[in-house]
């Protein structure tokens, strides 16, 4: 980016004293070199372009023969285990977004996913719903507002998928007090706007 500053200062947030170690130095793109995309493009080679928000409002997945490149979007999932977390850290989760990229993604109709967290999958509808399936459960076990009972769950859960190692992969590419802040803050922000909305006039 041109000017990654914010993403550095809301990655700050999340990592701490760990974010040089895990990510190095950051450089700027020059801005001639950069192509901001919304959607709805199709790229040299025929890659297409949807927006598809509610890991990051600036999140786009891509489709090309068959295969569609789904990001953060298409959850975690670390083979050969099938268990699914969609990746909720703040500060951009909007659940609601969340499945309408879900339902984008499902119409171009891929024989695979690929994800970023991680390789891909020709089990595309069970990823899809499973991923769908989990961002309703875990985001409404953030609802309640009780965190150590989150963090439990969604550990014991992740303890399930698999040996040790596994579980210990699952945790570094989501980790669970970044699940539950990013939805902590969706509920959050979602009652502030609510309560800010003008209520019915009376005449």
């Amino acid at each position: 980016m041109a000017d990654p500053s914010r993403l550095l200062r809301s990655a700050t947030r999340l990592y701490g004293e760990d974010m040089d170690r895990l990510w190095g130095e950051f450089v700027a793109v020059p801005e001639d070199n950069l192509r901001i995309l919304e959607g709805g493009e199709t790229l040299p080679g025929g890659f297409e372009v949807a927006y598809t928000p509610g890991h990051a409002s600036h999140h786009v997945s891509y489709f090309h023969e068959g295969t569609a490149y789904v990001g953060d979007v298409g959850g975690v999932r670390i083979a050969p285990s099938g268990f699914v977390i969609p990746p909720t850290p703040p500060p951009d989760i909007d659940i609601e977004a969340w499945h309408g990229s879900i339902e984008r993604i499902a119409a171009w109709r891929p024989e695979r996913l690929a994800m970023t967290h991680f390789g891909a999958t020709e089990d595309v509808a069970g990823q899809l719903a499973e991923v769908s399936r989990r961002l309703d459960e875990q985001a409404e076990l953030a609802r309640g507002g009780d965190r150590e009972a989150f963090l439990e769950r969604v550990a014991r859960d992740v303890a399930a998928a698999g040996d040790p190692e596994t579980a210990a992969a699952y945790t570094l590419a989501a980790p669970q007090d970044q699940l539950y802040a990013g939805l902590e803050r969706y509920w959050r922000k979602r009652a502030e706007r609510l309560s800010e909305a003008p209520g019915p006039t009376v005449s």
